[in-house]
């Protein structure tokens, strides 16, 4: 069969990394299908898969026992079912059919308990994890993964909108004690997104009430034919980020000022201080403070993805006085995916597919959505079908209004982090890959002797003479031969707030430092130190001895010296 292939010694680029070649048509077990593709979703998963980071997905499943030295993408698709498995039932050959991207071993103990086999350690996303994806004449899919065609839906179209649908389904509906009814709130983040189009129409057709956030006035058009009940421009913002330090009490109630304005603008678009009873969340780093703020008394933050990173902070306040759930979700299992596509089949959910390729240009499509280039919505790829438009054999069952974003509008946003990829576990399976290099060197030698101290009871006045005398930003607190603590200048400045400098002066250190302090002993590695520096991104440790007696400090910088020597 033709096929898009990825190898090994070519990872990179998406316009070189895949290539055209002829391999053997798979072959299927009892319980799976071959398909013929007809068209194939383009999705960020086989971006990364071509570039061979964060995961080699070849030798991901090199490990596994599979054989295979190549990768065929592709986890969305539409096309006739070419062969069944003796197991088969749910199709047959001649069927016009998508496939939903989800995969599990049906043999799986978790699985036959009747468990959701999202949570089995067998799950994989076709096409990423698995080979013989969409982007081939033949794709090899379990049964389960197939779904019929919506007869008003070209190829390409039927192609494009299963993955980021089910994905939003599930996150909308897969958690019964917040499923989304009819009247409830939902905050939809990305509105315009692939993930972001498809939560609106999934929320509007449940009867619920879908607010968008968007990046550009340009985007509110599209949004509302969707089914929006409004739009939030997130660009009139500013309070983006990581949550300020509760102690600091200009920069939370900075953050609180600028919260508040984005919650009044849901309330403006609402008509009245209604909540979201979920909010969709996939920006993550940057956006999961406002999300959990914003989020309804008993509500759900929902989130399957951080475009902006990993890391997010919250209130934690909010999360138990509130009783608000933080929800992760990922992909969707097929009695969700199959949900989901009654709706397509039933004429309720536009594919917001924005631009189809030819077969020829499939490593074009994939380069522009690398560059960040690609429009807004779902992109396709022909396989078999013989051209555009083909595949339609009925009328659409609903007249839905056409939404559509301006041709000129562009992504200013940054693409996501993969949404599948292998995690370290308590199992500890990537335990051989890691390394540890340690040149015997200890603490002691590398280790400043000597520490800049002061007591609990000392006056912040004291503890700042001592920094400016010394000139350093901040020193340990010691209280019977042990440190207890460390005040900073930046301690000291918070103190400030809401106070004369007399006041200030005279308040006790043990009221504003920061309790415990981190340390290492003289005589451990000093590879453990930095490790430990690294881990909790600080840049000094206080060195005890064996008594735990503060004897020295070790910084960063003495590091870099070594290193560097």
């Amino acid at each position: 069969m033709h096929a898009w292939l990825v190898r090994e010694e070519r990872f990179g680029q998406p316009t070189t990394a895949f290539q055209k070649e002829v391999v053997p048509v798979p072959s299927i077990a009892d319980d799976e299908c071959l398909v013929y593709v007809m068209a194939a979703g383009i999705n960020y998963n086989n971006v990364w898969a071509a570039l061979g980071i964060p995961v080699n997905v070849i030798k991901a499943r090199n490990k596994q026992g599979e054989k295979e030295n190549f990768h065929i993408g592709g986890s969305d698709a539409s096309g006739i079912v070419y062969a069944v498995g003796k197991d088969v039932t749910n199709v047959k050959v001649g069927d016009e059919v998508v496939a939903h991207c989800g995969q599990w071993n049906r043999n799986c103990p978790w699985v036959t308990a009747g468990n959701d086999p999202m949570y089995s350690p067998s799950f994989r996303i076709w096409g990423y994890e698995t080979n013989y994806g969409s982007f081939a004449q033949f794709a090899k899919v379990q049964a389960q993964q197939l779904m019929p065609k919506p007869k008003h839906m070209t190829w390409e179209e039927s192609a494009s909108y299963v993955l980021v649908g089910a994905t939003a389904w599930r996150m909308l509906h897969g958690w019964p004690e917040h499923k989304l009814n009819a009247g409830d709130v939902a905050l939809i983040w990305g509105g315009a997104g692939g993930l972001g189009s498809m939560a609106i129409q999934i929320a509007k057709a449940s009867g619920a009430i879908p607010v968008a956030v968007v990046s550009g006035e340009d985007k509110i058009d599209y949004c509302m034919k969707l089914g929006a009940k409004g739009c939030i421009n997130r660009k009139n913002f500013d309070h983006w980020g990581m949550l300020p330090h509760w102690k600091d009490t200009v920069g939370y109630n900075n953050w609180l000022k600028g919260v508040r304005s984005f919650g009044a603008a849901l309330w403006d678009i609402l008509g009245t201080k209604a909540s979201p009873k979920v909010v969709f969340e996939h920006p993550g780093e940057s956006t999961m403070p406002t999300s959990m703020f914003v989020c309804d008394t008993g509500g759900m933050v929902v989130i399957c993805a951080g475009t902006t990173g990993y890391n997010a902070t919250v209130d934690l306040r909010y999360l138990w006085m509130r009783q608000k759930r933080v929800q992760g979700s990922h992909f969707a299992n097929c009695v969700q995916a199959n949900d989901m596509n009654e709706l397509a089949v039933e004429g309720l959910l536009d594919p917001c597919m924005s631009r189809c390729f030819t077969y020829d240009d499939l490593p074009v499509a994939h380069q522009l959505m690398h560059d960040n280039k690609h429009p807004h919505g779902n992109m396709a790829v022909l396989i078999g079908a013989p051209s555009f438009g083909t595949g339609k054999s009925a009328d659409a069952p609903v007249k839905l209004a056409k939404a559509t974003l301006p041709k000129s509008d562009v992504h200013d946003t940054p693409h996501p982090y993969p949404l599948s990829m292998p995690l370290p576990s308590v199992a500890g399976e990537i335990e051989a890959e890691i390394k540890v290099f340690d040149d015997g060197s200890k603490v002691r030698d590398q280790m400043h002797k000597g520490i800049i101290f002061c007591s609990k009871t000392d006056a912040l006045e004291d503890a700042a003479r001592v920094m400016i005398d010394n000139d350093v930003h901040a020193v340990v607190v010691v209280d019977n031969n042990l440190a207890v603590g460390v005040v900073s200048q930046t301690d000291i400045v918070m103190a400030r707030q809401g106070r004369t400098p007399e006041e200030t002066r005279a308040l006790p250190v043990g009221q504003f430092m920061t309790d415990g302090c981190a340390t290492c002993h003289a005589d451990a590695p000093l590879s453990a130190a930095i490790t430990d520096m690294l881990r909790r991104r600080i840049h000094r440790l206080v060195v005890v001895d064996a008594d735990s007696k503060p004897i020295g400090v070790l910084s960063m910088t003495d590091i870099i010296r070594k290193v560097l020597a």
